[in-house]
């Protein structure tokens, strides 16, 4: 017998792929959704915490992909510095490189030592609807700061305009605040573009951070788990892994074709509206049943 049927494993990656890189969480609404259906799956179970591990790690390659040519400009700019052993003025791509190794230290830590006490919390339903609700509190805070966030004027030179803004410090907020996608219910995209826009990014080169800082996270953490996966622990978990993680790509991959558009000029409104109503209303239905 599957822990994951083949239904549920594509119900959950169509849902993973979209909400991972949608600000709705992608964690809460794996949380939720068996709750709400009322599937015999036990979130908290090592089957189910391996399924995740291939739906995220086919999200990270699809991020990878869609931006692979600004991670091979990065990954020459940071192959520069090493050689040279320093960062020069002129060389945009390589600060990128290092912002973006700074900003995936505070998650990778945290997510190492909490990963115990986390894991509890992908057993409680009721602990995601709370937090897919603060979600929804967070993105209304970020609207406000996408008001009033400078104007972009020039698409061409987004990393330079982001390199210019940002230095280690506020890279390094950043990445805690991308932290917060560790409890289940906290979007990694929402908190990311909130800690950008905190640090004042524009609405456009904040969610192109967000993007560029998840693709790292998400694949170190899939790949770290991988090895489960691929061992005795992924008996009967594989078939429905697979199928779960190529459903996953899919809606990632047109999410972020979407996303990348949407933020241009849209508001975080309509995300938000929808985490606190959906939260609130998970929070009620626990609570009757």
């Amino acid at each position: 017998m599957h822990p994951i049927s083949f239904l549920q494993a594509v119900v959950l990656g169509l849902v993973q792929g979209a909400s991972e890189l949608f600000p709705i969480s992608s964690l809460g609404h794996g949380v939720l959704i068996p709750r709400l259906l009322g599937w015999s799956i036990h979130e908290g179970d090592d089957s189910f915490l391996i399924f995740l591990v291939a739906t995220h790690l086919a999200t990270a390659l699809v991020l990878l992909g869609f931006f692979r040519r600004d991670w091979a400009r990065v990954l020459r700019g940071l192959g520069r510095s090493i050689r040279d052993r320093e960062v020069a003025v002129d060389d945009p791509d390589a600060w990128l490189a290092w912002l973006l190794i700074v900003g995936t230290i505070p998650a990778g830590l945290l997510g190492l030592l909490l990963q115990d006490a986390l894991r509890s919390l992908f057993g409680s339903p009721t602990a995601a609807a709370a937090f897919l609700l603060g979600n929804g509190l967070m993105l209304f805070g970020a609207e406000r700061l996408r008001r009033a966030a400078p104007l972009r004027q020039d698409a061409r030179f987004s990393d330079e305009r982001i390199v210019r803004q940002l230095g280690f410090r506020k890279a390094a907020g950043i990445g805690t605040a991308q932290a917060l996608a560790l409890l289940p219910g906290f979007s990694r995209s929402g908190a990311t573009m909130a800690g950008g826009l905190l640090a004042g990014l524009s609405n456009e080169d904040a969610a192109r951070f967000a993007f560029l800082l998840a693709t790292p996270v998400i694949g170190a953490a899939a790949v770290l788990k991988l090895p489960d996966l691929l061992g005795s622990q992924g008996d009967g978990v594989r078939g429905p892994a697979l199928v779960g993680a190529i459903c996953a790509a899919a809606t990632a991959y047109l999410s972020v074709r979407f996303l990348v558009r949407f933020f241009e000029t849209n508001r975080l409104t309509p995300f938000a509206v929808y985490c606190t109503l959906a939260g609130a209303a998970c929070l009620a239905i626990f609570a009757v049943t």
